[in-house]
């Protein structure tokens, strides 16, 4: 047959298909308002099961796979819009619509910052690149960040969450299961690693390295390169102070140009990193949710059932409503059993009907559902 005679027939059981789809979707309706009358739940997982197994033994054998994915997606559209009917709105985004009335509109410029570190430090450069005029408090560790967010020591706390060069900053993402906080804006950080030593020491008589770990990943190449000892250090401003302090001629520390004139060190070499185009971002969090003008993402952190198609269906959730779905993450929660928390960002205007439909849903078919803010991020 003809092949433009083959695609008038795709054509006309298109139309069919077309139709056939919305009066489904217009039963699906019926339905969702009988459910609603009735207090009973969106998801019905024996019916939908029930449903699969049937279709599945009409396709008959080798196509059992193609109608269980067709008829998948169907009742994810299905539910989707059931929950539309359902829950109209909710208590998290009456909180956002709340958060976005209250919240000023310019971000603040005077404030005190928790940064990780000490003096020189990258979070210190992402801080004066996000307030005018910081006041930067100093701690050991990324878990005293939050703590003092947590504590309302500080209101605002910077912690870096990802390197374009070394990946994902876990132990980050570890410790925001564990406060209560909320994003209100990142940073991107062009992230420019030098190798700084003494005065009067040379680069062949470099024995040991002093760096921290996301800066030893990104300059992997380099420290392979000249055979050196690397120690591990809490930060790179600290690795820089560290080798000012030592007494000792044949030691260096990778860190950034700024330590190297903070701590009277020379700058033995510059651009130390694998890659040039090296980024590391940054978030801004605070205890109080705000969320100013402009904000353009918005991230959550979630569990799911244990249990096969249960990812799929989030994402399934965030394709439906054309939501751009710009990071995944999981990380191990501890002392369970292989359960995972999943941290997403999704690319779309907080004022978008679509997330808030989304998050209304996502809420329900989750263990856990945080939602960690919407913001605009600085580049």
């Amino acid at each position: 047959m003809d092949l433009n005679k083959l695609r008038e027939k795709i054509d006309h059981i298109d139309d069919n298909l077309v139709k056939l789809f919305f009066d489904r979707m217009d039963l699906s309706c019926e339905i969702a308002k009988h459910k609603k009358q009735n207090d009973l739940p969106v998801y019905d997982p024996a019916r939908e099961r029930q449903k699969l197994y049937e279709l599945s033994h009409k396709a008959g054998e080798g196509r059992e796979a193609y109608i269980t994915a067709l008829y998948s997606m169907l009742f994810e559209l299905s539910r989707a819009e059931q929950e539309r009917i359902i829950n109209p709105s909710s208590e998290l985004v009456e909180t956002i619509e709340g958060a976005i009335k209250n919240t000023e509109w310019l971000f603040p410029k005077r404030t005190v910052i928790a940064c990780q570190g000490t003096e020189g430090a990258y979070s210190q450069l992402a801080a004066e690149k996000l307030f005018a005029l910081p006041s930067i408090l100093y701690f050991n560790t990324f878990e005293a960040v939050f703590s003092a967010i947590d504590s309302g020591l500080c209101p605002y706390g910077i912690l870096p969450l990802e390197n374009s060069t070394a990946g994902s900053i876990n132990q980050v993402y570890d410790l925001m299961m564990r406060y209560p906080f909320s994003i209100v804006r990142s940073v991107r950080l062009k992230i420019d690693h030098c190798l700084l030593a003494k005065e009067d020491v040379d680069i062949s008589k470099i024995k040991e390295i002093y760096s921290h770990e996301q800066a030893i990943a990104q300059c992997a190449g380099f420290i392979k390169s000249i055979g050196c000892k690397v120690t591990v250090c809490e930060n790179t401003a600290v690795a820089a102070k560290m080798v000012a302090e030592s007494e000792r001629s044949d030691v260096a520390a990778i860190s950034s140009g700024n330590c190297a004139v903070l701590y009277g060190l020379k700058r033995l070499m510059q651009s130390v990193q694998d890659e040039g185009n090296n980024y590391t971002r940054f978030i801004c969090i605070s205890k109080s949710l705000a969320i100013y003008p402009g904000a353009d993402k918005t991230s959550l952190m979630l569990t799911i059932p244990h249990k096969p198609g249960s990812l799929y269906h989030i994402l399934s959730r965030i394709f439906i409503h054309g939501i751009n779905l710009i990071k995944l993450e999981s990380r191990p929660i501890p002392n369970s059993d292989f359960e995972f928390m999943f941290y997403f960002d999704l690319d779309t205007p907080v004022y978008s009907p679509a997330l808030y439909q989304v998050l209304r849903e996502l809420s329900d078919l989750c263990d856990d559902f945080y939602y960690l803010g919407s913001y605009s991020e600085i580049v």
